[in-house]
């Protein structure tokens, strides 16, 4: 992510992040340049419910994301939590939870560590997710997509995300080895945030 101003404009009430090829900023050698803001050291999420309105505009190599990251740890005993990717042009997102055990003991299958949802590409989709002690629950539009929960196991840090809270980041990526080649002649491309809204549980 770079801070150059032209990735970042509020738009029509939205929060707009734009992906661009570098002919700006002649003395960073990177070839693409990505919008994105996250609330590291400023606000942190904990048990609630966490929801993202967005429409994410396609090109070849684009993927954008929101993701959670923990306040302090090392990645990935800290965890991490994938709200969204998506991929270029698909009609689908993942949904990923990331920690020592589905990175360092490959354990992804018992519980799940991901899945693919379809969405809507042509307008807006709602993205959420449900932070419990014992589960992070997803959805996309209200319905229920992924459930991981915490399991009893003899491997360590099957589920660290109920021990501290997590900041959030919401970024236009461009290229990686996951999504692949970029074609700049897709650029610019932009992602319309209309609003974050989290939901903290109700206090007794």
């Amino acid at each position: 992510m770079s801070d150059y101003d032209g990735l970042y404009v509020v738009k029509d009430g939205n929060l707009v992040l734009r992906g661009i090829q570098n002919h700006v900023l002649p003395n960073d050698t990177a070839p693409f340049l990505t919008g994105g803001v996250y609330t590291k050291d400023k606000r942190t999420f904990g048990f609630g419910r966490l929801e993202i309105k967005a429409k994410l505009n396609p090109a070849k190599g684009a993927w954008p994301a929101f993701w959670m990251l923990p306040k302090e740890g090392k990645w990935p005993d800290g965890g991490e939590i994938d709200i969204m990717e998506r991929l270029s042009h698909d009609k689908l997102i993942y949904q990923t939870v990331h920690s020592r055990y589905t990175q360092t003991d490959s354990l992804r299958i018992n519980p799940p560590a991901s899945t693919i949802v379809g969405m809507n590409p042509d307008t807006y989709n709602v993205y959420a997710l449900e932070k419990y002690p014992d589960s992070l629950v997803f959805y996309v539009n209200g319905n229920r997509t992924k459930n991981y929960p915490r399991v009893v196991t003899t491997r360590e840090r099957q589920f660290p995300f109920a021990e501290q809270e997590f900041y959030l980041l919401l970024d236009m990526q461009l290229g990686g080895s996951w999504v692949g080649a970029v074609n700049p002649a897709a650029l610019p491309v932009e992602m319309y945030i209309d609003w974050v809204r989290y939901y903290e549980p109700k206090k007794n």
